[in-house]
């Protein structure tokens, strides 16, 4: 079990372990045959009502899976992204609504959300990203964000600026999401994608996650 630094109460009332070890080096696979990313880890709940963080599958106990960076950022993951199940009703309505009024493909908001935090609304990375759609603390203070963790808002900003991205960079969902995913200085430094192993293969899984989107739109 990662072991506990301290505790902090949190805004839904729940005690939250602060972890001080980093996660397993490779894809682990769950029971059901799911293959979840590196820096995930295991919650559960102890018979005293405190949350329990691990970084291995817990055994015997019913547990969360909680990934605590980008879902689709490790190089190495395993995860078969053609493959991998798709959440085409999750925030349904309120992805149709944010994308419709930024005028920015669902399909893409969908990709770049299942990328970013696997649609868990509570995911928190390591360089302090916050829920489904991973906005840093200074993105959502720019983007006028009052609560970072509303589904609602975090959607809404979340798609926002990558509307604004994509104007930045004349509807290249390629630079967007690059620049999405690693700043649009470094996109602009390296005039295109940044040659940072991570990027590259974001940039291509968000954009196989957008086809396989699309196609279940169609279908």
């Amino acid at each position: 079990m990662i072991p506990v630094l301290a505790r902090l109460v949190g805004g839904f009332g729940l005690v939250i372990a602060l972890l001080t070890s980093p996660a397993a080096a490779a894809d682990t696979t769950l029971t059901d045959g799911t293959k979840v990313p590196t820096r995930s880890v295991f919650t559960y709940t102890q018979d005293d009502g405190v949350p329990v963080f691990a970084d291995h599958v817990p055994a015997g106990q019913a547990y969360a899976v909680k990934t605590f960076a980008c879902y689709a950022c490790n190089p190495s993951s395993s995860i078969d992204w053609r493959n991998t199940r798709l959440h085409t009703s999750k925030y349904e309505a309120l992805i149709d609504d944010a994308a419709r009024t930024h005028g920015v493909d669902d399909a893409l908001v969908r990709a770049l959300i299942h990328a970013e935090s696997n649609f868990d609304p509570t995911a928190l990375s390591n360089k302090g990203a916050q829920g489904l759609m991973q906005l840093m603390p200074g993105t959502a203070r720019d983007l006028g964000v009052r609560d970072v963790w509303s589904v609602n808002e975090n959607i809404d900003a979340g798609v926002r600026y990558l509307a604004q991205l994509l104007a930045r960079y004349a509807g290249d969902e390629r630079l967007a999401t690059a620049a999405y995913n690693a700043g649009p200085e470094n996109v602009t430094r390296h005039g295109g994608v940044p040659p940072f192993a991570e990027t590259q293969v974001y940039v291509e899984r968000v954009r196989i996650l957008r086809d396989r989107y699309r196609a279940a739109r169609q279908s």
